[in-house]
């Protein structure tokens, strides 16, 4: 998603064009940051940390919903929930993978620098780890527990999507800043494209989510609305081109 034109809509601006000054957009256009790929190739959908320690029991503010988990993000992660569901739903139905990285409970030796830097996370009940139900895993889907923000970091993630013969992966789940943001910039790593459904991620800071959008867009992923990454995982389904994205 580059920057788009003026005469487009105000609801067709990307989130973080109230956060970051027009004078680093103008630079980052200049250099040629944000550009979209136009080869979708066969793709498969990341479900990153979509649990109830994520989300909350149920949608309220963010201020009430850490009262419940400590690591929750609240309206915030039931605002996506619905475009989550709509994602995996296309993806079932082209046959095409859906993978759930996932925290796994935590024990006393798991803690490591994430829980140096917020004890909080050590204190999540069973409960919390368990799958929002709405977008639940079902049989033949792929579940990948995991201990850091990466969801290739210490897990089989790249064997599998080598297996299913995959080259774009869909990231959705939580959170934008954390660990979408980490699996990203490890999966352009290794060299698969990846896309960011915008309104499918979401983060407690709404500032940190529209930066770390800007530059995963910037530099690492295409990020899009779900919409544009619904046509595209039609067009790969098809094997067919896609074409440029919203504001190109």
């Amino acid at each position: 998603m580059t920057q788009p034109k003026a005469a487009h809509a105000e609801a067709t601006l990307p989130p973080w064009h109230h956060v970051i000054p027009a004078e680093e957009l103008a630079l980052y256009s200049t250099i040629g940051f944000g550009s979209q790929s136009n080869k979708p190739g066969k793709a498969a959908l990341l479900v990153i940390d979509m649990q109830y320690r994520s989300v909350s029991s149920k949608s309220m503010p963010i201020a009430e919903a850490i009262k419940e988990y400590p690591t929750s993000c609240g309206e915030h992660g039931w605002n996506a929930v619905p475009h989550i569901q709509t994602l995996i739903k296309a993806f079932r139905q082209a046959g095409m993978p859906v993978m759930y990285p996932h925290v796994a409970p935590k024990k006393a030796y798991d803690g490591g620098r994430w829980a140096d830097k917020a004890p909080a996370v050590m204190t999540i009940p069973p409960r919390g780890y368990e799958f929002v139900a709405e977008i639940a895993p079902m049989e033949g889907d792929i579940l990948l527990p995991k201990a850091h923000p990466s969801a290739f970091f210490g897990t089989p993630l790249v064997s599998y999507l080598v297996d299913n013969g995959v080259s774009t992966v869909f990231v959705a789940g939580t959170t934008t800043s954390g660990c979408v943001r980490a699996t990203v910039v490890d999966a352009t790593s290794m060299g698969f494209r990846v896309v960011v459904p915008l309104e499918a991620v979401f983060d407690r800071s709404q500032t940190s989510h529209a930066v770390n959008l800007f530059d995963m867009n910037s530099k690492y992923a295409d990020v899009m609305p779900v919409s544009e990454a619904l046509e595209l995982l039609r067009q790969s389904a098809a094997g067919t081109p896609a074409s440029q994205g919203v504001g190109s």
